[in-house]
């Protein structure tokens, strides 16, 4: 028999990172937007729960969980606002590349610095997204975007292994329509120095493979929330005599959409599972970022259609669901490169 329940540890995490995104972060969602950040009053009780440091080690103050209790948090924080998700982690995917290169002591002098200063940053940018040169240790390039209105920590992840840079790098803000509570800007890098770097071609993959589990994770969040709420909606708004959800081309619709974030939640889970029992989930991760962002082509325009009118106003949340989905789906190289990635283990 497959068991998929949680044990109580992780039921415990799932209830009160539930119950604080509920509570403290969606009321406050459309300022968080038009702020472009999230408030201290709500990053400190963020950090104070611990969910701030969560895959930290222990040693390190942390609390030492795994990509599950990970995943299971982003689509909880997903489900709200994955803008003031990524705003409140302050170490971000950036956290799997120090890990994956550096172990414990890039750790200790790279990310433990940024937990423990408010309002500090780590942004991990992808090689393939940009244009860099390395001379004489110091980089210089630019990244379009990144999803970030602040970077006290630059981890620059490319195929064969990473770089890290503390200074030298300045920030333009961007006015995104995605993910607007994270703040975005595009990064620029002038001669920074590079305080760090390794080469491993394995251990990048096993960064990336982490990295996209954690976008696909806040994805199936969205997806989850624009799910429930579109059919919510249909259950209590009515048209000729009942309910609109009960007129059949909704009623199967509505279906398929709890059928893709269903979909969705097996695959995002099974590729924590593995990475976190120590098996090889880089093709399991990049499935998992192909599939939700395929079901966010599905649910994110039909959770507004079928809101009709309302859908488009920002009264009700599914067209931010809508922008949310479309900056997540091109974060960490985006669908193509993870389809490419996933189907080179059929050759």
């Amino acid at each position: 028999m497959i068991d998929f329940s949680l044990n109580e540890d992780l039921e415990l995490i799932v209830d009160t990172i539930r119950s604080f995104s509920n509570e403290r972060v969606l009321p406050k969602i459309r300022t968080f937007e038009s702020d472009r950040r999230v408030d201290g009053e709500v990053s400190r009780e963020f950090a104070m729960a611990g969910f701030d440091r969560l895959e930290l080690p222990e040693s390190l103050g942390g609390s030492g969980l795994g990509m599950l209790a990970r995943v299971l948090v982003n689509e909880e924080m997903g489900a709200v606002d994955p803008g003031a998700a990524l705003a409140l982690d302050r170490l971000g995917p950036a956290f799997y590349a120090l890990e994956a290169f550096g172990g414990l002591n890039a750790l200790a002098q790279f990310a433990r610095p940024i937990v423990e200063t408010e309002g500090k940053r780590a942004v991990l940018v992808l090689e393939s997204d940009s244009t860099f040169d390395v001379e004489h240790g110091r980089v210089s390039g630019a990244v379009p975007w990144i999803p970030s209105g602040r970077a006290d920590l630059v981890v620059i992840l490319s195929d064969t292994g990473a770089r890290v840079v503390e200074h030298g790098s300045s920030l333009q803000p961007l006015r995104g329509s995605g993910l607007r509570a994270a703040g975005s800007a595009s990064l620029r890098l002038e001669h920074a120095p590079v305080i760090a770097q390794w080469q491993d071609p394995r251990k990048a993959a096993q960064a990336l493979a982490k990295a996209r589990l954690y976008a696909a994770s806040l994805l199936l969040g969205v997806l989850r929330g624009a799910s429930e709420f579109s059919r919510n909606y249909a259950m209590n708004r009515e048209a000729f005599g009942r309910p609109i959800a009960h007129h059949q081309g909704l009623a199967f619709l509505i279906v398929d959409m709890y059928t893709a974030v269903e979909s969705v939640r097996l695959l995002v889970h099974d590729a924590a599972l593995k990475i976190d029992s120590g098996e090889d989930g880089t093709q399991h991760a990049a499935a998992a970022f192909v599939e939700a962002v395929e079901a966010s082509r599905f649910i994110g325009p039909n959770g507004v259609q079928i809101l009709g009118g309302h859908g488009f106003m920002q009264d009700y949340p599914v067209e931010k669901a809508m922008r949310e989905s479309r900056a997540l789906g091109l974060w960490m190289g985006g669908i193509d490169r993870a389809r490419d990635d996933a189907g080179k283990f059929l050759e």
